[in-house]
């Protein structure tokens, strides 16, 4: 009975430390992974808002109006 213990105790740590390898194995990969993407191909700058034509500042003033008004008239 000692011996099918054993066993048990055996193949559990086994696959626990299977599964840990595993683990640290696929954090390492997507640590190299997250390295490599942000080296060659880096995020695109943002271009500030003060940058947008007049027609689309038109544009947003009337959307923002619209906005307004329709939440003043819900309350």
């Amino acid at each position: 009975m000692e011996n099918l213990v054993f066993e048990g105790f055996k193949f559990m740590a086994l696959g626990m430390g299977t599964v840990f390898a595993f683990l640290i194995l696929m954090i390492m990969a997507m640590n190299l992974l997250s390295y490599v993407v942000h080296k060659f191909f880096p995020e695109p700058e943002v271009t500030p808002v003060s940058s947008v034509k007049s027609k689309n500042s038109a544009k947003i003033a009337a959307i923002s109006a619209a906005v307004m008004h329709h939440n003043n008239v819900k309350s």
